[in-house]
């Protein structure tokens, strides 16, 4: 493919697969993978994604673990999180999301000069972040308000 930065998404994630013959190559910079988070959603076991996530880093390529779906099962246990926060945040916390080496964007403005680093835009993360599985690949909070509206309704529930 003549695409300048390739990347693999796994997701959803429904089995082993194996890309290592793709990973050695050095043109994939990134692999993304996931679960199924709706109903019906078929399981995703810790092991293929930490088969993912080993080739990957033999080859220093950015692995991001972003949920584990609705459906996740580890050292035999099967484990239900309906919930899309709370599935980012067991991804995250299982440590193998891997910052591999940078990918390099040369990017240039409407007049085809380079852009310098510094004017680049530069992303910012909010408490919600903290705990992402996304935020290796994120862009940052977008000022959107909504993080201050689930506080609010939240307060609401609870009688504050």
């Amino acid at each position: 493919m003549p695409a300048k930065h390739k990347g693999i998404m796994c997701a959803p994630f429904i089995g082993h697969i194996d890309i290592e013959p793709y990973l050695n190559t050095s043109q994939i910079e990134l692999v993304i993978c996931g679960g199924e988070n709706y109903d019906g959603a078929r399981p995703l076991h810790y092991e293929w994604v930490k088969d993912l996530h080993d080739s990957c880093s033999r080859y220093n390529i950015t692995f991001n673990f972003i949920e584990t779906g609705n459906i996740f099962i580890k050292d035999g246990k099967t484990y239900h999180i309906p919930s899309k926060p709370l599935q980012a945040k067991q991804a995250y916390l299982s440590h193998l999301s891997f910052q591999g080496k940078p990918i390099q964007w040369n990017l240039y403005d409407a007049f085809n000069n380079p852009i310098p680093q510094q004017d680049l835009y530069k992303p910012h993360f909010r408490e919600n972040c903290v705990t992402c599985a996304s935020r290796l690949i994120c862009n940052g909070c977008s000022d959107c308000g909504k993080c201050k509206q689930k506080i609010i309704r939240i307060h609401q529930t609870e009688g504050f």
